[in-house]
């Protein structure tokens, strides 16, 4: 867990300064102007709030379902596979993916926006594949192999991206 979070710190901090670098040789006139960074400040704190939102209520449904007994807080022992988790794998990272986006939209640099963000969100797709998966079905096995068959990664559709959206009362 701890490993994840330093990641997380990482790909924030480096890809603030090296978009901040790359600005200065790539995009000096638009990273000067006071209405891109405006903009790109709204769009990122709006963006933000969409991000915490989804992984608040995703976060939530797993611990209310994925926990049976004494686990240890972030953890889980049980497959969820119902709710939007019955949309798609990973709800949670599809949110997540975001978060080096909103953070670059929040510095307003364009290098980051542009370069970075995108760089960082295909490596966190990539762990997902390599590490989250594999780590899944050592825990859950079979079912988890089933439930790979079933229910895509990711999933777009309107429906699916409302349903991360929709709180879920504690009694459902």
């Amino acid at each position: 867990m701890f490993m994840r979070l330093l990641m997380w710190v990482v790909m924030i901090i480096g890809g603030t300064l090296g978009g901040y670098y790359l600005d200065g040789r790539w995009f000096s006139d638009i990273h000067r102007s006071l209405i891109f960074h405006a903009v790109s400040f709204v769009a990122g704190l709006v963006l933000l709030k969409l991000v915490l939102t989804v992984s608040r209520y995703t976060g939530r449904t797993l611990a209310r379902l994925g926990r049976e007994g004494d686990v240890p807080r972030m953890e889980t022992n049980k497959l969820v596979t119902t709710g939007r988790y019955g949309l798609m794998r990973h709800p949670m990272h599809l949110g997540l993916l975001f978060l080096p986006l909103s953070i670059a939209l929040i510095v307003g640099s364009p290098s980051f926006i542009l370069v970075i963000a995108p760089m960082e969100m295909f490596i966190m797709i990539l762990l997902i594949k390599v590490y989250e998966e594999t780590e899944a079905i050592e825990k859950f096995g079979d079912d988890y192999r089933e439930y790979q068959k079933k229910t895509p990664m990711f999933c777009l559709s309107i429906r699916c991206i409302r349903a991360l959206f929709e709180e879920v009362s504690s009694n459902r």
